[in-house]
């Protein structure tokens, strides 16, 4: 797409900054590594280049028709061929071993997998349910349910999501919100989002701790949990909205902690280039900010679909489940 630019992350800052300071609404990307950037004031986005849903915010114009939504709700859910478990147990032990190191402890482990649908990326972006959706035409599809910032009234924040299990499990629930592991992990997470929220606001505090959400996919019902953390921006945070963004990149949920170590880590042993996925795409409407963590994504690479996936590695990790929720992320949220 030729929209998208490479940036140093100071051009990226201020390309933001700019917009901000003048109140123009605008849509943007940024990809993990924060280099490549898509960044268009609303007015000027051409639907057939990009397509976006934030929360009900939107440049969609035609839906389809029921006929084509009753066609899409009973397709056959993704054929999936799994990364062997030889090559995830090389990555997962290089994990672990830089953890009783103390390199890190708590990383997010993601991998690609080759999938087959019937569904194209279009299709998968019209009729699925998320709260953020974004389509890059024969680029990737993402389906995110992870909020990363919002800001509104001089108020930031941010809602990380660690810890997911079926929801067909008895008890799941409970379960989820009693595992050690799952609780540690979270624990982390919401320790390393209060610093990074520290670094941009003052007062942050956690708002809700481990709540649990529930997302609908075509293979069944998962569950996920959540906290909220928030802080307070000085009276003129839309002037320096880039500089904002860029000191809370990478997210630290689909990276871990340490952060700048860790992600070290993360390109030594994932072995492939995470490109947009783990990214941001958020949406300013002049007044406030909403900005969301591009996880559940699915990417088209000569002719073939990937979907990206992972999950929290930490000294308590069992290999069976982490590889078993590498593959359980791998969803449409189409019910």
């Amino acid at each position: 797409m030729n929209k998208i630019k490479i940036y140093n992350p100071s051009e990226l800052s201020e390309n933001i900054n700019k917009l901000g300071r003048r109140n123009i609404p605008f849509v943007f990307i940024i990809d993990f590594d924060c280099q490549n950037a898509f960044i268009e004031e609303i007015e000027k986005i051409n639907p057939a280049e990009f397509l976006y849903s934030f929360d009900g915010r939107t440049n969609i114009t035609d839906l389809g028709n029921s006929n084509k939504y009753k066609q899409i709700s009973k397709v056959t859910p993704l054929k999936i061929f799994p990364i062997k478990k030889e090559k995830y147990w090389q990555a997962f032990s290089n994990v672990l071993t830089h953890i009783n190191y103390g390199d890190s402890y708590l990383l997010n482990l993601t991998f690609q997998t080759e999938i087959q649908t019937e569904l194209t990326l279009e299709d998968i972006f019209m009729y699925s349910s998320s709260k953020c959706k974004i389509l890059l035409p024969d680029y990737f599809v993402c389906f995110s349910p992870e909020p990363f910032v919002f800001i509104r009234d001089g108020k930031i924040m941010s809602f990380p999501m660690k810890g997911t299990i079926s929801s067909e499990i008895e008890n799941a629930a409970k379960t989820l919100l009693e595992d050690e592991k799952e609780l540690a992990e979270h624990y982390t997470i919401v320790d390393l989002i209060r610093n990074d929220l520290s670094i941009v606001s003052g007062n942050v505090t956690v708002d809700s701790f481990r709540y649990v959400e529930k997302i609908k996919t075509i293979k069944g019902d998962l569950l996920q949990t959540s906290s909220q953390i928030s802080g307070e921006l000085n009276e003129h945070w839309n002037e320096i909205l880039g500089d904002i963004l860029l000191k809370l990149l990478p997210a630290g949920s689909v990276t871990g902690a340490p952060k700048q170590k860790t992600v070290e880590i993360i390109k030594e042993v994932e072995n492939y280039n995470r490109g947009f996925y783990t990214g941001i795409a958020g949406i300013y409407d002049g007044l406030s900010l909403k900005s969301y963590v591009m996880i559940r994504f699915i990417e088209k690479e000569n002719g073939k679909l990937y979907f990206k996936s992972g999950g929290g590695i930490t000294s308590k990790s069992d290999f069976d489940k982490e590889y078993a929720e590498l593959i359980e992320k791998i969803y449409v949220p189409i019910a």
